[in-house]
């Protein structure tokens, strides 16, 4: 399991007690606040569902394959915020070029 997925769910629940403590208290901030980590902890899990989905793809990778798909998958998970940034950048090119055909 990667970590992200534990740290997403943990981030999740103190967002979702965060919340409740809000609506209990009657602070509107605090409601936002909790909601906000707790949809960032979501995030973070759905992103480690990706990463250990893909994990199991390296596995199943030619041999050959493998030491290069290891690799980015392990940058992957120490940079997973540049990873989303890369991936965004170069989806919003391949949208670009196909706009112009």
């Amino acid at each position: 399991m990667a970590n992200q997925r534990i740290e997403g769910a943990v981030e999740e629940f103190e967002g979702k007690a965060q919340r409740g403590l809000g609506r209990l208290a009657g602070d509107g901030k605090l409601q936002v606040d909790g909601a906000i980590k707790e949809a960032g902890g979501r995030a973070k899990n759905a992103y480690g569902r990706v990463i250990d989905g893909l994990d199991g793809m390296v596995d199943k990778a030619p041999a050959d394959l493998r030491a290069p798909a290891r690799k980015g998958l392990d940058f992957a998970r120490e940079k997973p915020l540049l990873t989303v940034g890369i991936i965004a950048g170069a989806a919003a090119v391949l949208s670009a070029l196909g706009r112009k055909r």
